[in-house]
């Protein structure tokens, strides 16, 4: 890995260029190790952005809390900006109700992504951000298909909005997430992020004979052979 031009430690990052040339970015995200390699990416093409934390999806509450320390925690290191928006949790599980038992990448994922985009896309049209885009879809456990639709969609209800499209997971993009983690120590989450993908995980996991998701405790690099063979959920 050392020897990959594509790693941390040797990659020439090329200039991105957002969409309609715009220079300010609403990035909506959804945990450290997936934004840290799409913040340092937008960060060193200069294109100014702030960090939207909006995920009711996340169960339970500690867990909602860690994650977003983790992000904040990255966002003070780089200085960017960080916006805290709420926990509605209520809102979203009667979103989603009647949708309990849809598999992961199914229709409950794709109300979820709209509902958290179209956040996203309304705090943008009320202060002047032309671009969103979301770190979702660095992570190779999401259909980046699915996720562009729902960016795209939201962008459209709002005049002025467009929605970034771009892949952060190529040239490498999905490599560098897993290094910068272990680099930052990063909580290593184990399940998506909401409360039916933690009671699938550990219904898998049973099934495998394995141990239930211990939550709170495992961050990269704690465990070197586990994080080189794990790429962690998003959620």
């Amino acid at each position: 890995m050392k020897n990959n031009p594509l790693s941390l430690e040797h990659y020439q990052r090329p200039p991105l260029e957002a969409p309609h040339s715009a220079d300010r970015i609403l990035l909506h995200s959804c945990c450290a190790p997936c934004a840290g390699e799409v913040m340092e990416a937008i960060q060193a093409s200069g294109i100014d952005q702030t960090v939207f934390f909006y995920n009711p999806n996340i169960h339970p509450a500690e867990e909602y809390q860690l994650r977003k320390d983790e992000n904040k925690r990255y966002c003070d290191k780089l200085s960017i900006p960080f916006i805290d928006a709420d926990y509605d949790t209520d809102n979203w599980f009667e979103r989603t109700r009647g949708l309990e038992n849809e598999p992961e990448r199914g229709q409950r994922c794709t109300v979820c992504f709209d509902m958290r985009f179209e956040r996203t896309a309304l705090y943008a049209y009320e202060h002047g951000f032309p671009i969103i885009s979301s770190t979702l879809g660095i992570s190779r456990w999401k259909n980046m298909e699915q996720i562009n639709d729902c960016g795209i969609r939201s962008a459209e209800h709002y005049p002025g909005i467009t929605y970034w499209t771009y892949n952060w997971r190529k040239k490498g993009g999905s490599q560098r997430m897993i290094e910068l983690s272990k680099q930052e120590a990063f909580y290593q989450q184990e399940y998506c992020g909401c409360v039916y993908s933690l009671r699938d995980t550990n219904h898998y996991r049973m099934s495998q004979g394995r141990t239930r998701i211990k939550r709170l405790v495992n961050f990269y690099g704690q465990n070197q052979k586990e994080s080189d063979s794990i790429i962690a959920k998003s959620s």
